[in-house]
C-alpha cells in the first residue's frame, strides 16, 4: 500500500501571508518549518492506517521547501523541479492514493492565498467547462492514472469547493477564511493532531476497502479555456501555435490528456517570467 502525500504551503495552519510562502525571509522559514510538520502528521497517519510506503512530494513553489532532516525517516522525498508531473511528482512509481496537505482554493474565489499555479499569470482555468483549481487539476491527474484523492486539508473555502469533487475524502480544515490574507487558524499542533487522525482513517479505509473513493477521470479529447490576468499574458501565450485566441484575456486549447493539459499550463506559467 503505497501512498503519495502532495504537500503545498499556502493551507498551513498559521499561513496567510505572502512573506510565508516566498523564500529569503524568517516569516518564510518559520512557514516552511509548519508545512514540514503538517506532512510529517500525514505520513504517521498513513502508515498508522496501514501504509507500507509513503512518498511526500514538495509541491510548493520551486518545489524545494520541505526540509529533509526534519522528515520522518519512513517516507521518500520529492524535490526540486522541472518534473512532469508537478505536484503529482511520484505518480511515475505505482501509488494506491493521493493526500493532499495544505492546498488552497482557486484563482478569484475569496480563500487565504488563492491563486492557480500561477497568481501572476491565470485567472481561471476550465476544463471541459469545469472551472478548477489545483487539487482538481492534480486530483484530474491523478485519476488519469487510476490513482484516488482520499484526504486533503486546508482553508474552508477550499473544501467547500473541493469536496464535490471528492465526496468520499476526509477532510481537515485547518483555517478559516476572512479574506486573501487574514482569518482564524487552529494552532499548528491542532492542525497536525487532526491530519495524522484523518489520514490514518482514509488509509485504513482503502486498506480495507471500505472507502469507496474513485479515481477523478475527465474524459478526453480534454479543452482547457484559460482566462489570463492581462492581454500582454494572453499575447504571450498565443506565441505557442496550438493555442487559439478567443478574447483580449481567454485563449483556448485541446490536447488528449490530463496530463498533457498540465504540463502545457506549468510551460506557460514559466513562460509568464518573460513579463514579471
Amino acid at each position: 500500500m503505497k501512498i503519495l502525500i502532495s504537500t503545498d504551503i499556502e493551507g498551513v495552519a498559521g499561513v496567510f501571508h505572502h512573506e510565508q510562502v516566498r523564500a529569503g525571509n524568517g516569516e518564510y522559514e518559520r512557514a516552511r518549518a509548519w508545512m514540514t510538520k503538517e506532512a510529517n502528521a500525514a505520513v504517521i497517519g498513513a502508515f498508522a492506517g496501514g501504509a507500507t510506503e509513503v512518498l511526500v512530494n514538495d509541491s510548493h513553489g520551486g518545489f524545494r521547501n520541505l526540509l529533509p532532516d526534519l522528515l520522518d525517516p519512513r517516507a521518500r522525498l520529492v524535490l526540486g523541479k522541472p518534473r512532469y508531473l508537478g505536484m503529482m511528482g511520484g505518480l511515475e512509481e505505482p501509488c494506491d492514493a493521493v493526500i493532499m496537505i495544505g492546498y488552497h482554493s482557486r484563482a478569484q474565489g475569496r480563500g487565504i492565498l488563492a491563486h492557480t499555479i500561477n497568481s501572476f499569470a491565470f485567472a481561471r482555468v476550465l476544463i471541459n467547462g469545469l472551472e478548477l483549481g489545483e487539487a482538481g487539476l492534480y486530483g484530474a491527474l491523478a485519476g488519469e492514472l487510476g490513482v484516488p484523492v482520499i484526504m486533503a486539508s486546508g482553508d474552508d473555502v477550499f473544501i467547500e469547493e473541493t469536496r464535490p469533487l471528492y465526496p468520499n475524502a476526509q477532510w481537515v480544515q485547518t483555517k478559516v477564511a476572512h479574506g486573501q490574507g487574514s482569518g482564524v487558524t487552529l494552532s499548528p499542533e491542532a492542525a497536525r493532531q487532526a491530519i495524522a487522525a484523518a489520514a490514518e482513517t482514509a488509509v485504513r479505509a482503502v486498506v480495507e476497502h471500505k472507502g469507496g473513493t474513485a479515481p477523478l477521470q475527465i474524459a478526453a479529447p480534454i479543452e482547457c479555456r484559460l482566462q489570463t490576468q492581462t492581454t500582454a499574458l494572453a499575447d504571450l501565450f498565443c506565441m505557442w501555435p496550438t493555442l487559439e485566441r478567443v478574447d483580449g484575456v481567454t485563449l483556448r486549447f485541446t490536447v488528449d490528456s490530463m496530463q498533457a493539459a498540465v504540463r502545457t499550463l506549468n510551460s506557460l506559467s514559466a513562460m509568464s517570467s518573460m513579463l514579471r
